[in-house]
């Protein structure tokens, strides 16, 4: 098991004023799924990863945190930051779902501390990151991806193409003891980190990145505007 560094529970000593306006309001208790990307554009594939987290691990709400940028993607640009919270606002509504800008909020670059800042000005809340099998593949090249892994539980959804790969790399490796079965998905909120679980899912077969190449980012605007891309939260069976 990983320990706890020394400030794992300590907001970003480099924090803004504008910290102290989280713009979240979230009650001791909850089960809150944090789903992060630069979403550029948003797309099914990210609404498929959101609401399969939140059914499968009975989540109470999902907050999109939508990143300034991406430190492993600064050979392409990215969209304006408000471009991006405006597509996928008009994507997500409903009590369980929100999108925040908190990142740009309080100065983070990084995952490993806006999950401490969280964890630090809401500590009764019960986070999980969440992220796609794609994420998983390349996590070890994230800033503290251990110190991240012991800090929050980690839910991975599957996605195309890497499924086989992503099992065997670096961190499911490394924290293989810390898996949990998929039976025990309702369970992930509330056991202790470090503890993740890979749950399969039906595959979407749509990326960020296609839309992009095939300068089809209009395409994914629509799409974000429709039915086919907006949450409303569907009752659990």
């Amino acid at each position: 098991m990983i320990g706890r560094t020394p400030h794992a529970r300590r907001a970003p000593s480099a924090g803004r004023p504008a910290a102290l306006r989280a713009g979240l309001r979230l009650a001791g208790g909850l089960k809150v799924g944090l789903y992060g990307g630069t979403f550029d554009p948003p797309h099914e594939g990210h609404r498929h990863v959101a609401e399969e987290a939140r059914r499968r691990l009975g989540l109470d709400r999902v907050i999109w945190l939508v990143t300034p940028g991406n430190p492993l993607k600064t050979l392409r640009p990215t969209s304006r930051l408000a471009e991006r919270i405006a597509l996928a606002r008009r994507g997500v509504r409903g009590p369980t779902w929100s999108v925040s800008d908190i990142e740009t909020r309080i100065g983070s670059r990084y995952t490993v501390d806006t999950v401490r800042w969280l964890r630090a000005r809401y500590p009764a809340v019960r986070f999980v990151w969440i992220m796609g099998a794609d994420s998983l593949a390349s996590f070890h090249l994230w800033k503290g991806w251990a110190d991240l892994a012991a800090e929050v539980p980690i839910a991975v959804i599957s996605r195309p193409h890497v499924a086989l790969r992503s099992r065997f790399s670096p961190m499911a490796r490394r924290f293989a003891g810390a898996r949990l079965p998929v039976a025990r998905a309702a369970s992930l909120a509330t056991s202790p980190a470090p503890a993740w679980i890979y749950i399969p899912a039906p595959f979407r077969y749509v990326s960020s990145t296609a839309l992009r190449d095939s300068d089809l980012k209009s395409l994914g605007a629509r799409a974000i505007k429709g039915t086919d891309f907006s949450i409303e939260a569907p009752p659990d069976p």
